[in-house]
């Protein structure tokens, strides 16, 4: 079973300059090999295999030499990512691919693992290319690491979605201890063994806030009308 997990990065300017290109090059390759699907099936009724856009990227790199400057795996996934797009529209599961605008500000790219091009260290996380790149670490997940997936969303910040297979499980011992729980106002939660669990702030405000306006309706009910 494969599981993904995120992560916030922190790129410095150099390896910002280096994803804007990437995020910008994957953007091209997809867009080129869209427009020359349809190209090819609206004149011919024929369409392109992935196989035969994947093997005219080598030329279409030699045309355009700044492709070179970036991950070529990336550029690669980018024509997989547009195969994908078609087997979803022909098995009626996605509407007809859409060519990718820069106006959206939601960028991403994937690239796939291979020999140790990307690894998972303890502030750092290495990408082709980029380089090693500073991480908002919570644990270090143990798999078969798969592929990586960067993005940048509308605010600016950079995140980075490592796919693992053969994932462990976490599995907490069993003690056989049984315990009772009581909800109640002053402590959120009252364990059979003595330990309490304050309740969240926001909610102390609202019991406060409840207990003022059934005050307030108890005096409308005894005075009023």
């Amino acid at each position: 079973m494969e599981k993904a997990f995120k992560y916030r990065i922190y790129p410095n300017r150099e390896q910002r300059i280096l994803l804007a290109k990437t995020f910008g090059c994957t953007r091209f390759v997809y867009n080129h090999y869209l427009a020359k699907r349809k190209d090819a099936y609206e004149k011919d009724g024929i369409t392109l295999s992935y196989s035969t856009c994947a093997k005219d990227l080598v030329s279409l790199k030699k045309e355009y030499e700044w492709l070179k400057e970036v991950d070529s795996v990336a550029l690669q996934s980018s024509v997989k990512n547009l195969d994908t797009a078609y087997i979803n529209f022909f098995r009626k599961k996605a509407e007809y691919p859409k060519f990718k605008s820069k106006k959206t500000h939601r960028y991403s790219y994937t690239t796939k693992y291979t020999n140790g091009n990307i690894e998972l260290l303890d502030n750092k996380v290495k990408l082709p290319k980029i380089g090693l790149v500073k991480i908002k670490k919570t644990r270090a997940p143990k798999g078969r690491l798969l592929s990586a997936t960067v993005s940048q969303v509308p605010s600016g910040k950079y995140y980075v979605s490592l796919c693992y297979t053969d994932v462990e499980e976490v599995l907490f011992p069993l003690t056989y201890n049984e315990t009772g729980i009581d909800l109640g106002i002053k402590d959120f939660v009252v364990l059979s063994n003595g330990e309490k669990v304050e309740n969240p702030k926001y909610l102390k405000k609202s019991i406060e806030k409840l207990k003022k306006l059934q005050k307030q309706q108890s005096r409308k009910t005894k005075g009023g009308r």
